[in-house]
Formats: C-alpha cells, structure tokens, sequence
C-alpha cells in the first residue's frame, strides 16, 4: 500500500505538533485555569508509552514522533505546573 506511508507521516506530523498551539499561548499569557494537569500527564504517559513500543519495533516515525511529542508535552506541563506555582505565592 503506498498510501499508508504518506497517511502515517502526516498522522505523525500533526499530532507531533499538536501541543504547540497550547504551549504558545501558554508562554504568551501565563494562564493556566482552563489547563488540566490530570489530561497533560495521561497523554505524556501514552506518548512515554508509544515512544517506548516505537524503540521495541524500530520504528523511525513512531520514535521521533513520539519522542517529540513527548517533550513538547512535558514542556508544557513544566510550564503550567510553574505558573501555576508562581501564581500561588502570589495570592
């Protein structure tokens, strides 16, 4: 099938980058109140997860996706868990 290389690399392409949008606005405003830390960290564990089958199977796509993913969540979930931290103490 020589769609489904294509179809992949696209799939992996947009949620790679999925948590930019988020982590942009997050840097941008500082905000934190409409962010769940609870879905952050479950999606970094499926994305540890992935990441972890990609490097079983040797899969290029699945680990660099992946891994990508991986860090740009636990980026922002670093950021809302300081902001959030930040905005405490000054309350």
């Amino acid at each position: 099938m020589p769609i489904a290389e294509p179809i992949g690399v696209l799939a992996a392409i947009l949620t790679t980058f999925g948590f930019i949008p988020q982590l942009i606005k997050l840097l941008k405003t500082r905000e934190t109140a409409g962010i769940s830390v609870i879905m952050i960290a479950q999606v970094a564990t499926g994305l540890f997860l992935w990441f972890l089958y990609g490097i079983l199977k040797k899969d290029p796509i699945l680990i660099g996706a992946n891994g990508i993913s991986l860090s740009i969540t636990l980026i922002t979930l670093s950021l809302v868990l300081r902001y959030r931290n930040a905005k405490s103490w000054k309350d």
